[in-house]
């Protein structure tokens, strides 16, 4: 009978398993890998959600710069006709940076409120909570994603505003174009990154958008000075944050706007700012609970 080999018993050092994984390069089991920002997941996910909407990009950049000049005809000759005059300009350079920015706000929404939404209906949200990425950097990726989608079409919209005979915009503030364009944006990316985990389908998500995102952008002095309507209904928008992003951003081409001076514009920068960091605070506290993400 021919000889058999003794069997061979595996050193506990060659296991990697508790402190003996130390002498093979591993960490002891419990002991984080990733410390610090995932930078490399965090920028993952970024371009993943970017080159999402860019492989659509007639849809998500292009259309709503003509959707936009539509509202732009629509307006400029339905109540600027015998050149009217708003807050010392043309009715058409005042409404065209309210457009621009509304624009903007509003594809933020629809960008991060696709991710979790597609992914739950799907049956893909596997893809975005198993990586190794804490709850932050989950949203910071898909908040900075939707941010650069409501830019790019802003430079869109506004390049389209151009081409329009009578519209000129003139920056006259570049800080306000810069701060109130990024924190509208932020501001919805949030909204719809926190409507995307409250929906379970499509009807709830397009519910938000109709109830609430729209009524709210069109009430909010787009199209009008707040001068205009009745005491009670301007107290009411003052209470709208879309009108201080709108207003504010509208200060930054003309150098005038319907909340006040300067100073005004300057407290509505900092209350967005901090209503930003409330929200973002909020959004936070829901991923981190795993409310309607984990079974």
């Amino acid at each position: 009978m021919a000889e058999q080999s003794p069997a061979i018993k595996p050193d506990a050092a060659s296991v990697p398993n508790g402190n003996a994984g130390r002498h093979q390069g591993f960490p002891a089991r419990g002991e984080p890998v990733i410390t610090g920002i995932n930078r490399i997941g965090l920028w993952s996910l970024y371009v993943k959600e970017v080159r999402r909407f860019f492989k659509v990009q007639t849809q998500t950049i292009w259309a709503p710069a003509v959707t936009t000049l539509l509202f732009l005809v629509i307006f400029t000759v339905a109540l600027g006709r015998e050149g009217r005059m708003v807050l010392g300009v043309p009715f058409g350079d005042f409404v065209a940076p309210g457009l621009i920015v509304m624009g903007m706000m509003q594809n933020a929404f629809a960008n991060s409120s696709f991710s979790f939404l597609s992914g739950k209906i799907q049956g893909t949200i596997i893809d975005l909570l198993m990586p190794p990425l804490s709850e932050g950097e989950l949203m910071t990726g898909i908040v900075g994603a939707a941010i650069t989608r409501a830019v790019l079409v802003g430079f869109t919209v506004a390049a389209a505003m151009l081409l329009y005979p009578g519209v000129h915009l003139h920056v006259r503030e570049p800080w306000a174009i810069a701060w109130f364009g990024l924190m509208g944006s932020m501001l919805l990316a949030l909204m719809g990154l926190l409507a995307s985990i409250w929906a379970e389908k499509f009807d709830h998500n397009a519910a938000v958008t109709n109830f609430v995102i729209a009524p709210l952008s069109l009430l909010s002095g787009t199209f009008y000075t707040i001068e205009n309507l009745h005491g009670v209904f301007q107290t009411v928008s003052r209470f709208n944050p879309f009108f201080y992003v709108i207003s504010g951003f509208r200060y930054g081409f003309l150098g005038s706007s319907d909340m006040g001076g300067a100073d005004h514009v300057a407290w509505a920068a900092m209350g967005l700012l901090v209503l930003n960091a409330v929200l973002a605070f909020g959004t936070y506290r829901v991923l981190r609970s795993g409310w309607k993400l984990r079974s």
